[in-house]
């Protein structure tokens, strides 16, 4: 597994197998999930990472269960 940041888009790339070729993908913000021809997952990408994030960290640290944004 590779994590990647690219500050200067703000895209959080996390690379789950270095195996196979992406076929297809899918958008559900703030998600970008490639998939392989047998549905794999290859990579998702976070976008607006920053702001995804912060949110993650502040539910966390609340200790409130709580539906995270899925847009930001």
């Amino acid at each position: 597994m590779k994590i990647n940041y690219d500050r200067e888009e703000d895209i959080l790339m996390i690379e789950t197998s270095s195996e196979g070729t992406i076929d297809h993908a899918e958008h559900t913000e703030p998600f970008i999930a490639h998939f392989s021809k047998e549905g794999q997952l290859l990579l998702l990408e976070i976008l607006d990472a920053s702001e995804f994030l912060t949110s993650v960290l502040k539910t966390s640290l609340s200790g409130k269960e709580q539906e995270l944004p899925l847009s930001v």
